[in-house]
């Protein structure tokens, strides 16, 4: 049997094709896959499926998450098709076969998880992007077989050592500790200064210049009461001590990946460049192993899993012969 499927993996599987915007076809074929066409119709319908689904799961609670899946959906487009395609004609020289109960089962998943058990809105939610529901079952049908042969690829696979996990517990052990503080100086350099000829090329090639200066010996707090452009700067760019929880992910990461008195590279953020100072840290506890323990063995098997299915799939197209248009 399959395994049951939550909205997530529904999010996963369909997130299989994309319209890549600007990108131009040759006779409304976007590729030839082993001679197989994926025509632009093709790619065009799924996507618009899925922001219609993705609309439906996150517009009202979560629309910054449902641009970036959108987003994503379509800058992976083509070549996530293409790659479904392969693993069909590979399913196919098995003589491999779905239950129809299958397909029923994964489209009753998604009325209920994303509809709320409400069919009428799902059918609704594809007439907008001018899908039927027989072309979203047969879709699903695909995104299934998919997911069968990936699943089958990885089904003999060995369960993670005593070693290797001591390892990746080692490795990733800030993943699970508790309570670190850290106190930091950043020296912000806005990508939009509002000066004339000013631009955000021009704006990271200084930051680059005053990091130069910082690893020549140049006195951070002074740089900083210079150039740094934040709430900080009249204070040499000087942070109070903050639990790690309380920065934003990037700064809290790379302050923690250095060492006292470090220097990281410049950070692009999405308004500005920021250079951070390590002035101290203070490492919270760590549970351990055995409390761990089990969540390390799936996150090994998912490593060792992604890379069983890259290195398959690399070797699928390798022996293809696939056209883009």
């Amino acid at each position: 049997m399959l395994p049951s499927r939550t909205v997530l993996c529904f999010s996963g599987l369909l997130l299989t094709a994309g319209f890549a915007v600007g990108q131009t076809y040759s006779n409304g074929v976007a590729a030839l896959v082993q001679g197989k066409p994926i025509t632009r119709s093709e790619v065009r319908d799924t996507v618009k499926a899925q922001e219609q689904i993705l609309m439906a799961m996150y517009g009202g609670t979560d629309p910054e998450r449902m641009q970036r899946e959108i987003a994503e959906t379509r800058a992976n487009a083509l070549d996530a098709l293409i790659d479904r395609e392969l693993i069909l004609i590979e399913f196919t020289k098995i003589g491999g076969v779905i239950k129809p109960q299958y397909v029923d089962d994964q489209i009753n998943n998604i009325v209920r998880e994303a509809f709320k058990g409400d069919r009428d809105a799902l059918v609704a939610e594809l007439a907008k992007a001018g899908m039927s529901i027989k072309k979203f079952r047969d879709m699903q049908e695909k995104n299934i077989i998919a997911s069968v042969m990936r699943a089958k690829k990885t089904s003999t696979m060995a369960p993670a050592t005593p070693k290797e996990v001591e390892e990746y517990y080692n490795k990733n052990v800030d993943k699970w500790r508790v309570g670190d503080q850290v106190k930091i100086s950043t020296i912000s350099i806005p990508k939009f200064s509002g000066e004339t000829g000013a631009s955000p090329e021009a704006q990271k090639k200084l930051a680059q210049e005053i990091r130069s200066k910082l690893l020549k010996g140049g006195d951070f707090a002074t740089l900083a009461r210079s150039y740094s452009q934040d709430s900080r700067a009249e204070f040499g760019g000087a942070w109070e001590w903050m639990p790690r929880t309380e920065l934003d992910p990037m700064i809290a990461n790379t302050a923690m990946s250095l060492k006292t008195g470090g220097v990281s590279e410049v950070l692009d953020k999405e308004t500005s460049y920021i250079i951070v100072s390590c002035d101290a840290k203070k490492l919270g506890e760590a549970p351990g192993i055995e409390k761990v323990r089990g969540d390390i063995q799936k996150m090994i098997q998912q490593e060792k899993s992604k890379q069983a299915i890259d290195e398959w799939m690399a070797q699928l197209r390798k022996k293809a012969v696939i056209r883009k248009f």
